[in-house]
């Protein structure tokens, strides 16, 4: 029996719906929450040290890395809590249809963008 189904390999021609997107976006920012909580536990270890220590982690936080550091911590939580919530309210049964959650997901992708903004506004 031969078997005649379509290939794509070409995985920069695939186009992926929000669903999918927003899914995909959950995992990364949870494996990035980890990294970031590794440079948090860094600079408590190195503050806590010494008060020259204590120095060194306040001039780096004011500085440009962590500012970059904060922010993407933040816009990193931001999405995986809103992500979250929106599959928790999909395990209850809601969003589930193709419109529903193609549009749960665009609303959790604009709302991300515009805090992102507003606390790199904030923060800068």
């Amino acid at each position: 029996m031969k078997k005649q189904r379509p290939v794509n390999l070409q995985l920069n021609t695939i186009s992926f719906p929000p669903a999918a997107i927003t899914s995909i976006l959950h995992r990364i920012t949870g494996v990035a929450l980890f990294f970031a909580l590794m440079f948090v536990i860094w600079a408590w270890a190195v503050s806590v040290s010494s008060s020259e220590g204590f120095s060194f982690v306040q001039q780096q936080m004011n500085g440009p890395l962590g500012l970059f550091v904060s922010i993407g911590t933040i816009s990193a939580l931001l999405f995986h809590v809103l992500g979250g919530i929106r599959h928790m309210i999909m395990d209850m049964g809601h969003w589930e249809e193709l419109q529903s959650g193609d549009l749960s997901a665009k609303i959790i992708i604009a709302a991300w963008i515009i805090l992102t903004v507003v606390i790199g506004v904030v923060l800068w």
